[in-house]
């Protein structure tokens, strides 16, 4: 049996990480719910997803036709299930930012010269991540609309596109991630899951099909200025030789092979590790990679703590050589053992530069860091910030008041990359001309501060 590397160590953790904070049950069953109920833009509103089209429009600009598979589309979309599978990034495991995903593709008659519409979903460049919201609307191919101009890389990426893999976003074909990411095959000696590149070839085959190909070469990245080329001829074994760029002899660009056909399923991989258990991964993946499990109830919210937690029974602290207790009443964390007027004297002498009572400083220190301060940033950083704020209120009550240190700076700072992604939607911030940069934050990539011209 083979050991572990740190590698792969850090990156099953990362998608731990991910897996833990990145997409809170409530989120995943509210979604769900209205998508049930047939309301798609009520699933997108629920998972965080901005939806900056209307079928009505798209008919005006393309006809019935195509506004009827965009709606249908839509009605299948699981939003949820998308956020779940898009590609992120180390160290945190945020959304891959600057990103046009396309979905799916749509044949038209191409009399205007332009490229086939996509139905897209974006991630905002990294300075205006703030809330990790995503935004779906239809690439035209052109890009007239205000948001598509806004945004750093507005064209499908090639690289990054989901429409060969509807199962990674189409509720109707979930069902399809066992087979597309090998579940249905057991691993050798010494690997958590097969090997991705035994699918290689029959990924390849649907990408050349998709580009009306019977037969040729396709490019998979495996490294910086290193991909594979496999050239296929019907139903040969393919021919594999590396090579620096993804062209051919004459230099024309290949066909690549998208991440989401190279790269190991993380959900797999951390089952198989013993990481995580099936029932806590999203049900439409649980589904397909565990058909025969009897159905269960969905994993219950981990964001508020139970009544039966710690966090919400009195805590001991050491005050004046006995053991004293905090704890949380009327909605405000404060000393039990402790009668009021003495809690305003000892008050007013902290506030004069005294030495507050070992409970009073207990309960200042958990205002300003809390025992769950690492959880509370990663709710937010994944944007959930009702699940963080349930976490600050089942430790120190909703009425509490919070202080200046590490807990409210967080908190505020998350408030800031909110309306930095606010204004990056409206248009107002970042580079580009009538728009501004906001003090303290990040210059965006590209920015000048004058023309290129100017001395």
């Amino acid at each position: 049996m083979l050991t572990r590397t740190a590698y792969e160590d850090s990156h099953l953790s990362l998608w731990l990480r991910v897996r833990t904070f990145a997409m809170p049950p409530t989120v995943i069953e509210t979604a769900t719910a209205r998508r049930h109920a047939g309301d798609w833009a009520g699933a997108c509103a629920a998972a965080g997803v901005d939806v900056e089209l209307t079928p009505r429009a798209v008919a005006r600009r393309h006809g019935r036709e195509l506004a009827d598979q965009v709606r249908a589309d839509l009605r299948r979309l699981a939003p949820d299930l998308l956020r779940w599978h898009l590609p992120r990034v180390a160290p945190d495991g945020l959304l891959r930012p600057g990103l046009t995903v396309p979905l799916a593709r749509y044949v038209t008659d191409g009399r205007d010269g332009r490229a086939s519409p996509h139905l897209v979903v974006r991630t905002p460049p990294a300075w205006a991540a703030g809330g990790q919201r995503l935004s779906l609307a239809l690439w035209h191919g052109a890009e007239p609309e205000p948001a598509a101009r806004r945004h750093p890389h507005p064209r499908p990426s090639r690289r990054f596109r989901l429409d060969l893999h509807r199962h990674l976003w189409d509720a109707e074909r979930a069902h399809e991630l066992r087979t597309r990411a090998g579940a249905d095959r057991q691993p050798e000696e010494g690997r958590l899951v097969p090997d991705p590149a035994e699918r290689w070839p029959a990924e390849a085959r649907i990408l050349l099909r998709a580009e009306g190909r019977p037969s040729g070469s396709v490019a998979a990245r495996c490294a910086a200025r290193q991909w594979l080329v496999l050239d296929l001829d019907g139903d040969a074994p393919p021919g594999v030789r590396i090579a620096t760029t993804p062209t051919d002899g004459r230099g024309t660009t290949l066909p690549m092979l998208p991440e989401a056909a190279i790269r190991p399923l993380p959900d797999l991989e951390l089952v198989r590790a013993g990481l995580i258990e099936v029932d806590r991964l999203h049900p439409l993946v649980a589904s397909a990679l565990a058909p025969d499990r009897p159905p269960s109830d969905p994993p219950p919210p981990s964001d508020p703590p139970s009544p039966a937690d710690p966090a919400r029974q009195a805590r001991l602290v050491e005050c004046r050589g006995a053991r004293h207790r905090i704890g949380l009443v009327d909605g405000t964390l404060v000393p039990l053992d402790h009668d009021p007027d003495e809690i305003r004297r000892e008050e007013l002498l902290a506030a004069l530069g005294g030495i507050p009572l070992p409970c009073l400083g207990a309960v200042h220190e958990a205002h300003r860091r809390p025992d769950q301060l690492a959880a509370v940033r990663e709710r937010l950083a994944h944007g959930d910030t009702a699940g963080a704020l349930a976490v600050v209120e089942g430790l120190l009550g909703p009425a509490a008041l919070l202080p200046g240190g590490a807990l409210r700076d967080e908190l505020e700072a998350a408030a800031r990359r909110r309306v930095d992604h606010g204004l990056f939607r409206a248009g107002l911030a970042g580079p580009g001309p009538g728009r501004v940069l906001l003090p303290g934050r990040p210059r965006p990539d590209g920015h000048r501060t004058r023309p290129r011209h100017a001395r």
